[in-house]
């Protein structure tokens, strides 16, 4: 994703939604000496953590909200957002201040998943819809960001948009599929969606 966006030598970058600071770390060696990183998030508590990982790197990191951005307007050359959008209740509004404070032929870069689309062959597809629907609906503002992005970009007044999709499938039940099926009976039950004997149910099959 770093490599597509571009980013390259020298650049300025704000990450918005950085968490603990792994992807600015990532950052350093593709900006090089000339470069300058920097990350923005609403939570102190990972703000602490990125402090902590990022010492020393020159990484700069602040509190604050995407949808009010204390930086100054073309400050950076690149904006990047991942898998930020499907936790905001208006992405368009972050967006637009991802636009705002990066320079007129800059770059302005999100990343999300749409958990909406999970696909599962199962032999009760009512009650997978049930279970794989009303999950992602409790759990994120926007499930459906990754479909959403080009025209969430374009409303910010973005124009040169481009789109990158993936698709990760498996044929398989492997370890990683189990956990994160598991994972989605256990929050189907705790929602209230249905009960612990459906979850098994649905997972059996």
């Amino acid at each position: 994703f770093l490599r597509a966006i571009p980013i390259r030598r020298r650049d300025t970058v704000l990450e918005v939604g950085c968490g603990t600071g792994v992807i600015l770390r990532d950052l350093i060696p593709l900006v090089g000496p000339g470069g300058r990183v920097a990350g923005i998030d609403p939570s102190r508590a990972v703000l602490a953590a990125a402090r902590r990982y990022c010492r020393g790197t020159g990484i700069t990191v602040r509190h604050g909200d995407g949808a009010k951005l204390p930086f100054t307007d073309d400050g950076f050359d690149v904006t990047l957002a991942v898998t930020v959008l499907l936790h905001v209740a208006d992405p368009v509004a972050v967006v637009r201040e991802m636009a705002r404070v990066t320079r007129p032929g800059g770059r302005v870069a999100v990343q999300d998943q749409d958990f909406g689309t999970l696909a599962l062959a199962h032999p009760d597809r009512a009650l997978s819809d049930r279970i794989g629907d009303g999950v992602v609906n409790h759990m994120y503002e926007e499930p459906y960001s990754g479909r959403r992005l080009p025209a969430v970009l374009r409303a910010a007044g973005l124009e040169q948009v481009r789109l990158r999709a993936e698709v990760y499938q498996e044929t398989r039940l492997t370890p990683y599929t189990q956990a994160f099926l598991g994972r989605r009976a256990g929050n189907a039950v705790r929602f209230g969606i249905v009960d612990a004997a459906d979850a098994q149910r649905w997972l059996d099959g």
